[in-house]
């Protein structure tokens, strides 16, 4: 969740984009949407974006970009760094993040993306304190509207800690289970002719180890236990034991 961050977009004009922004926020927890100078049209039509209307029912449209982050303490700009002699320092997206991440912890920031044909202009950069780019590749350098809100917010909710996260374990399966799928497991490899008698035993052996070996959990372990219940059937139906 990112409860102190407000995301402005300055003069975006195409209703998919802004629509597609508010879908990415509303993905990474980011409720706080302020237009500057939208065109109106597109900014009606974008407020049936998919799963993301609530976000559109509460943005806010102001007149200019003082007005929009009057109330933040740190406002960061994005650029494509493209020929514009900039004045401001340019941080990569992960170092940015971090920063930005450790002052959202007790302040408000707002992150600010440009219109989709001109990005951030002379006026809109000179509110903001640093600007922050996405290492992208320098022959294709800008991103789609929606897309570059999407990483920059992902990057500002990622956690290295939770990553390191080992996942929840599920219930193993008890060695009962294991030894009955080992059990079933050879019944049906001996009726398919697989096991042949001179190394039947070995054959048992490694089949209990390769059971192990997988590392069921109990869900899984009652999953195989069906499967090879009705395999062992189907098989006493095709080749009874009588012939």
């Amino acid at each position: 969740m990112l409860p102190n961050l407000a995301v402005v977009l300055v003069s975006p004009r195409n209703p998919l984009n802004i629509g597609a922004a508010a879908r990415a926020m509303s993905n990474f927890g980011c409720f706080d949407l302020r237009l500057v100078n939208a065109y109106d049209v597109a900014y009606h039509e974008a407020k049936s974006a998919v799963k993301a209307g609530h976000i559109l029912e509460r943005s806010r449209v102001f007149d200019n970009v003082g007005a929009a982050v009057a109330d933040c303490d740190l406002v960061v700009g994005t650029t494509s760094l493209d020929a514009r002699a900039v004045e401001h320092p340019i941080r990569r997206l992960e170092f940015g993040g971090r920063l930005m991440r450790r002052h959202m912890t007790t302040s408000r920031a707002a992150l600010l993306f440009g219109s989709e044909k001109f990005g951030l202009g002379n006026d809109d950069l000179s509110h903001c304190h640093w600007l922050m780019r996405i290492p992208t590749r320098q022959e294709h350098g800008s991103m789609n509207l929606g897309q570059s809100v999407a990483v920059c917010l992902y990057e500002l909710i990622r956690s290295a800690a939770v990553a390191r996260t080992a996942p929840e374990s599920k219930q193993p399966a008890n060695s009962e289970d294991l030894e009955r799928i080992t059990s079933l497991l050879m019944d049906v490899l001996g009726r398919s002719g697989y096991v042949h008698a001179r190394v039947a035993g070995s054959t048992e052996l490694k089949t209990r180890r390769l059971v192990r070996r997988m590392g069921l959990s109990a869900h899984d372990a009652e999953i195989w236990l069906g499967m090879l219940r009705q395999i062992g059937w189907k098989l006493s139906q095709c080749y009874p034991e009588s012939e």
